[in-house]
């Protein structure tokens, strides 16, 4: 009976991993590109590096350095990144057209402009595969729930797990080695296994509005009642920044001001949020909202004040993600989110290779129709990718071309490692 048991919770493990192997992988490693994308982006584009100083510019003068540089331009939102090393991102819309600039927050500069960030395109990646009326966010939050069962079964049908942390099989032929390696990693990875799945099912449930929890977790202010007045064009540059941090910080003291939600017209409202002393939390976990018109206080949230469920929505970013402790923490998290990854792939390998040991013959499909709807899914993917980069990001060919590379990169090796070497593999059994 155990024995049954234990056969049984291996399918399962073998099904997931195997029949949903390039949506598991694309998922896995788009997540860990993400952690370190800022990272990369401070690497590939010297426009968005500033040198972190004891103090921060006026938020007047970048807008000031703002207009002079795009006078027909709006601001559609304010980023400041949580790394010094980053200069904050202005979403500029011009000619229905949004952008992102460059604005060092340290001199006021504005230090460049682009169509696309690495950061933004691995996070949309991550986030929903680029699949648009929300069936790629709900394809990719599902994976939470099968990243938990693939732990759960293989800690079942592995007996005595505990006692192989340390056990790696070298001498024992290259089949062996990576069944132990993949065993080795899976084991160390189980505390960020069960992280990604967890905050990955949290998701899940808040976009799904289960129980009512996306509201609890994000409350709303309703749009400004104000007196009939005329329409003033580019509101939004034409604040006092300055004024309205100030006004925050008095209500939340210990408030480091961080993203701002720029105001689109007189009914809007002016939102800035930003770190505190509250641990773990995100910005959004501290929000002071002013009227524009008059800079009154319309709606202050201290994260240290927030209830259970809004607490756990705020911590879910920073722990999946791993930033929560700036690069060290995001090192981590990128160094397991490899590992994860490569379980995807090593677990392939290694069903493969078996099955070419055992019957000698791979052109009886190991996943059957279910290659084809991988692949299938994996085709309308890019399909949306490349009009989401074209038609909303309006990317440029280097960028279209670069990324076009990248996933040649992944096809290619797909294909080397997991066809070419296994056929040959056959062919000398």
């Amino acid at each position: 009976m155990i024995k049954i048991k234990k056969k049984i919770f291996y399918k399962i493990h073998s099904w997931i991993g195997i029949k949903l192997s390039v949506l598991f992988f694309i998922v896995c490693f788009s997540g860990t590109l993400a952690t370190l994308s800022h990272e990369m982006d401070w690497l590939f584009n010297p426009e968005m590096r500033a040198i972190p100083q004891k103090e921060y510019a006026s938020r007047n003068l970048i807008v000031n350095n703002f207009k002079k540089e795009y006078p027909e331009a709006n601001i559609q939102y304010w980023m400041r990144s949580n790394e010094p090393y980053l200069c904050d991102i202005i979403y500029k819309k011009e000619n229905n057209k949004i952008s992102y600039v460059f604005a060092n927050q340290y001199t006021g500069a504005i230090q460049g402009e682009s169509s696309l960030t690495i950061q933004r395109f691995f996070r949309d990646l991550h986030y929903f595969l680029f699949i648009p009326f929300q069936v790629g966010n709900f394809l990719v939050l599902f994976f939470g729930f099968l990243l938990l069962i693939s732990l759960i079964t293989a800690l079942c049908f592995y007996s005595k797990w505990w006692r192989k942390l340390f056990e790696l099989q070298t001498k024992k032929g290259a089949l062996v080695f990576f069944r132990s390696l993949h065993r080795l990693v899976g084991l160390w990875s189980i505390p960020f296994t069960l992280l990604f799945s967890i905050t990955g099912i949290w998701y899940f449930l808040e976009r799904a509005n289960v129980a009512g929890i996306r509201k609890k977790a994000n409350p709303r202010v309703g749009i400004l009642e104000v007196t009939k007045k005329p329409s003033i064009k580019n509101l939004e540059l034409s604040l006092d920044y300055d004024k309205a941090i100030l006004l925050a910080k008095m209500e939340i003291p210990d408030l480091v001001p961080g993203n701002i939600y720029v105001p689109q017209d007189q009914d809007d409202i002016l939102g800035i949020v930003g770190t505190s002393t509250e641990p773990l939390v995100r910005q959004r976990a501290n929000r002071v909202y002013l009227n524009p018109s008059d800079y009154s206080i319309v709606y202050v949230q201290k994260a240290k004040d927030i209830n259970t469920v809004m607490w756990i929505n705020d911590i879910a970013d920073p722990l999946h993600f791993g930033y929560w402790g700036g690069l060290v923490t995001k090192v981590i998290w990128f160094v397991f989110g490899l590992g994860i990854s490569s379980l995807v792939l090593s677990g392939i390998w290694i069903t493969l290779k078996r099955k070419a040991i055992r019957k000698k013959q791979l052109h009886k499909p190991v996943m059957g129709l279910w290659k084809y709807i991988n692949w299938v899914v994996y085709g309308v993917l890019l399909s949306f990718m490349y009009v989401t980069l074209i038609q909303k990001y309006q990317a440029l060919f280097k960028p279209l071309f670069i990324i076009s590379l990248g996933w040649f990169i992944i096809i290619g090796l797909t294909y080397y490692i997991f066809v070419y070497r296994i056929s040959k593999l056959v062919n000398r059994i």
